[in-house]
């Protein structure tokens, strides 16, 4: 399955810095990831894709996004390793594929894009070819007409488009976004419904206009744990020991950089917090994370006892791994722990 990460901050970050240098840089993941246990497709070589904002306004340019995506592996692309080394901006998404939905194209790389928008997604709508015309009979012809691919994952963000008050909007904000996204998930689950559907899907969505961004951890299902998420904030993210060695650093109470992945960057257990199931990340234009619940006739309150024991099975078998992470160097956990680590299952 994919991996992704979304960089948020109050200063551009070198591209490098999220895709390339890190032990554990997304562009790392798509052949080691520690967090995705697939015997059908073990590597993330299906094409990648970035995606980044300007960091000054430039009138002739426009306020959309730059999106870069190939359909060759990230760690042998040339050209994103030279692009990263050259490139600053302070609103990142960055996407490495393996393919469940559609074909091996260009057409079908993250991040998808739409006016001042972008889209990611990590998961898979089940059963999509089963909705996939009752999902299009709510696009207007526009929307309909600007997917290029085939994949589940564009006809999604398409479906989000259709539900905007105004997709070709020069701003909005996180609270139309946020509520347009709870209403493309329960769009499909009620798709699914009508259908018969009970195969659960995993919808871990994200989208961004460049100012805020919304992403899900999401499974249809009460018992079942969705795709894993994780998200770190603090002062700084650089390199701290050589070999690629990052951290995030914290240093006073204002964070200027917020991150969040479907696997830790770093092998630092205390830079990460792990994205509950059925839960929504929020990061606002002002730099405030705000982690809500998505409330649903799927959603399992935390005082309930299910809510400790939703199963990974199904996660597992579709190529996710969403169990707790830990550090194997003793003692290597703390803000100044220089000692190289590692991640493993538990």
């Amino acid at each position: 399955m994919c991996r992704f990460v979304i960089y948020k901050g109050t200063a551009p970050v070198q591209l490098s810095h999220l895709l390339t240098r890190p032990r554990h840089s997304i562009v790392n993941q798509a052949f080691g990831s520690r967090l995705r246990v697939d015997l059908r497709r073990p590597i993330n070589g299906d094409g990648f894709g970035v995606g980044w904002y300007d960091s000054t306004y430039d009138e002739e340019l426009g306020a959309q996004p730059c999106i870069f995506t190939s359909s060759t592996p990230a760690w042998s692309n040339v050209n994103l390793t030279r692009l990263a080394e050259k490139i600053k901006s302070p609103l990142v998404f960055a996407h490495v594929r393996a393919t469940t939905s559609g074909s091996l194209s260009l057409d079908n790389c993250h991040p998808f894009g739409y006016g001042k928008l972008m889209w990611m997604h990590n998961g898979e709508i089940a059963e999509f070819p089963r909705i996939k015309r009752q999902l299009q009979a709510f696009l207007p012809d526009e929307i309909f007409n600007s997917v290029k691919g085939n994949t589940d994952s564009e006809w999604a963000f398409a479906l989000f488009l259709s539900k905007l008050p105004d997709p070709d909007a020069k701003s909005f904000t996180f609270h139309v976004l946020k509520d347009t996204m709870l209403a493309t998930i329960a769009t499909i689950n009620k798709l699914h419904e009508d259908a018969g559907i009970t195969v659960p899907s995993l919808m871990n969505f994200c989208v961004t206009d460049g100012e805020s961004v919304i992403a899900t951890r999401y499974i249809s299902s009460r018992e079942e744990a969705a795709a894993s998420l994780w998200f770190s904030s603090g002062s700084s993210f650089s390199e701290y020991a050589p070999g690629g060695h990052y951290k995030m650093f914290k240093e006073g109470k204002r964070d200027n950089i917020i991150m969040v992945a479907s696997e830790p960057l770093t092998f630092e257990k205390a830079d990460w917090m792990e994205i509950k199931t059925n839960n929504m990340i929020v990061l606002t234009p002002k730099m405030n994370v705000l982690l809500m619940p998505i409330i649903d006739k799927f959603y399992v309150h935390p005082s309930d006892p299910e809510s400790q024991n939703r199963g990974t099975d199904f996660a597992a078998a579709k190529g996710f791994f969403t169990e707790r992470w830990q550090v194997d160097t003793p003692g290597a956990t703390t803000p100044d722990s220089t000692a190289p680590q590692s991640i493993s299952l538990v």
